[in-house]
This record gives structure tokens, sequence and C-alpha cells, in this order.
């Protein structure tokens, strides 16, 4: 089926790039993200994730935003998984020329749906996930020249996203080798939408990937962001080296 492959994937994220492209009123920066996912598994049913992100603000000049975001598995069968977990998220901002780390909480639920096909004789796999957030973001204020948390404002937010890894080798079982990773993930607000919009962003990206060991993916890739702003739209061109661990 064309919804199973990765030509859908890739699709998906040259269409997105053919609309973003044109429109005029969207600013353009250039960021860096490191990321590591983590996965052990405690018995049958139940599995530890975390994740950890660094992301540079426009130029690479500084850091942006960081996020820990732990949580817990329940594997429902071998190829679903139930989660739910916590995350904090620093995020520098800056008012009035005082800049200053503003927290934001957040509380996800998230349904992990994994398929493997054959194609072109290599061992495909595509991820479908859904995650509900729910958002307790800080508001900045100044309080004698520092920047503050003056209280948190709630919204939810709904994502999707799909990911495709195909191997560059034909290979019966992808142990080990390189694989080219194709994903896409789109955004949306359901609840006291922080921009005011429906639609909040999608992430758009391309990555080439280092299978080590069957536990133990390494990739670097391109991400293009864009963001549905209040005043302004973002178009955020990222590089991202990331790291996949599986225990």
């Amino acid at each position: 089926m064309f919804f199973r492959s990765p030509p859908f994937v890739l699709f998906s994220i040259l269409l997105f790039l053919c609309n973003t492209a044109v429109d005029a009123q969207t600013q353009n920066t250039f960021t860096g993200w490191g990321a590591t996912f983590f996965t052990y598994k405690l018995d049958s049913k139940f599995s530890v994730h975390f994740d950890g992100q660094v992301r540079s603000s426009d130029k690479w000049k500084d850091m942006q935003s960081f996020i820990i975001r732990p949580g817990i598995n329940y594997h429902l069968k071998n190829n679903m998984i139930a989660t739910i977990g916590y995350a904090y998220i620093g995020n520098q901002r800056t008012l009035v020329d005082i800049s200053g780390w503003i927290p934001e909480h957040r509380m996800w639920e998230q349904f992990i749906i994994n398929q493997q096909f054959a194609l072109l004789n290599r061992p495909v796999t595509l991820q479908h996930r859904f995650r509900l957030e729910q958002r307790f973001i800080g508001q900045p204020a100044i309080d004698q020249d520092a920047l503050v948390n003056d209280g948190y404002d709630f919204a939810q937010r709904l994502r999707y996203f799909a990911r495709s890894i195909f191997p560059l080798s034909e290979t019966r079982t992808f142990t080990d080798g390189a694989f080219i990773a194709l994903q896409n993930e789109i955004f949306v607000n359901v609840q006291n939408a922080p921009s005011g919009r429906f639609f909040d962003q999608n992430r758009a990206y391309v990555a080439l990937g280092w299978r080590v060991k069957p536990v133990f993916d390494m990739e670097v890739g391109y991400m293009n962001q864009y963001v549905l702003g209040k005043n302004n739209n973002t178009l955020n061109n990222i590089v991202q080296l990331a790291a996949y661990v599986r225990l």
C-alpha cells in the first residue's frame, strides 16, 4: 500500500517544503539540534522511555532550549506501545532586551504503531506516533531587571509523527550498516492555542544514519521546521545529530 511505504513519507515532506517555500511572510532561521532517544525494557510488557535534546538559537550563537522527557511504555502487542510521561522544557526568552530561562512543563500521552515490510529486497520499518500534550507554558515578566516566570498558561496540542528507515544494502535482517531515515510530524492546537491558530507547526526531516549494532543507531540529517506564530511565521533550517539506544 502507498500509505505504508517510505515514498509516502517522502511525498508529504516534499509537498510541505514546496508549500512553505512560497510564503513571502516567513522568517528564515538556521539552528542545530542534538538529541538522544533511549528505551530500556523492564519486562515483556513495560519499558522506560527517555529522550533529551538541546537546541541552538539562530546561526548557532547560543543554546535556545533544552528538553528532558521521561516516560513509561506499556507494550500492548509486539508492534503497539502506549506511553505516559512528563517533559521539562527550558526556553531562553527575551523581553525588552532582558533575557532569561523560562520553563514549560508538559504531561503527555502517546500511542505508537510499528510496521515492517519488504521493499527492494530490504526490511523497511514505518512508525506511526500519535501524541497528546498538556502544556503548562511559563509566562515571562521583568522583575528588578531580571526575567522571571510570572505563572503558567495551559494549552493542549496533538501531534502525528511518521518515520521510516530504509537500509541502503540489500539484506533480510537489518542488524548493522547504513540507512536513510525519512520522517514528518504535524502539530495542531486543540485547546488554548498560544498562537491563536489551529495549525501549530510541521517538521519534515531526512537523515543518513548508521546502525552500529541492533540496539544502537546514529544519524545526521536536515529538518525543515515551519512554525505559525502570532505575528509572523518561521521557517527553521535545522542540522540534527541524533542517537537511538534500545536495551
